[in-house]
């Protein structure tokens, strides 16, 4: 299973750093893929990496702000988003997926089988 923690208020420019602790599994020739949820609207892509190579690929709006980063020894999968902005408020998910499912040709929530519970971020001032 995998547990996102590290959500919560910040104000806008400010930064985040969320955790997505894998347990059960070893993280190996993986791919765990970052999505939101904003009230009202459908869940959309974040970016993701590949645990084995560590190769990552991101949605066009957040490219330069977010990083995704991974440490196979303590089996967890980081998302560092520095000068966030109201815009991003919204629940954060991540979901482990194959390897394949982080191709750099997109990102789809349908190539991945086990999600998170999600963590709230909210932007605001």
């Amino acid at each position: 299973q995998l547990a996102e923690s590290g959500g919560g208020l910040v104000q806008p420019g400010g930064s985040l750093k969320l955790n997505c602790v894998a347990s059960g599994f070893t993280l190996g020739y993986h791919a765990i893929g970052w999505f939101r949820q904003a009230p009202g609207l459908e869940r959309e892509g974040v970016g993701c990496i590949r645990t084995a190579d560590a190769g990552t690929y991101y949605v066009g709006s957040i490219k330069g702000r977010f990083t995704i980063s991974g440490d196979r020894a303590k089996n967890t999968v980081y998302l560092q988003m520095n000068s966030l902005k109201p815009e991003d408020t919204a629940v954060y998910y991540c979901a482990l997926g194959s390897r394949f499912a982080c191709n750099g040709r997109g990102l789809r929530s349908g190539d991945f089988t086990t999600w998170g519970q999600g963590t709230q971020v909210t932007v605001s001032s």
